[in-house]
């Protein structure tokens, strides 16, 4: 199982979810973390504003932020090895990093086409790309 370690940046709170204007793709990673901890995922989060300390003593996120800056975080760690960065993991990379079962279709972007509405061609086959 993979220990992740997740390095945002300066958050009005411990999750970004706060405020009137909520970002929703933090929502999303919030959730999406919760489903994996409550699965017995080892996955850490340290927002830049109110645990400097955590980047501080990491060589691997120091170097990342001379390099970068906090403009390119999120930085994501997996086993202490950059997995991704600048955007946030959807539920099934993390549950995979986790060691976890992937949910099925989780974070694929996939859905059902509804066959009475002709699926992606919308009833006309000829119009199909």
């Amino acid at each position: 199982m993979g220990k992740i370690e997740v390095f945002e940046p300066a958050l009005c709170c411990a999750t970004g979810v706060c405020g009137e204007d909520v970002d929703q793709s933090l929502v999303t990673f919030s959730a999406d973390m919760d489903y994996v901890a409550s699965r017995g995922g080892d996955i850490a989060r340290y927002n830049l504003a109110s645990e400097p300390q955590a980047f501080a003593g990491n060589e691997a996120v120091k170097a990342f932020l001379h390099v970068s800056g906090s403009p390119g975080l999120p930085l994501i760690l997996v086993d202490g090895v950059t997995a991704m960065t600048g955007r946030y993991p959807d539920r099934a990379q993390l549950a995979a990093w986790a060691g976890l079962d992937v949910p099925a279709g989780a974070g694929l972007g996939i859905t059902e086409a509804n066959a009475s509405e002709g699926g992606c061609c919308g009833g006309d086959a000829s119009s199909c790309c």
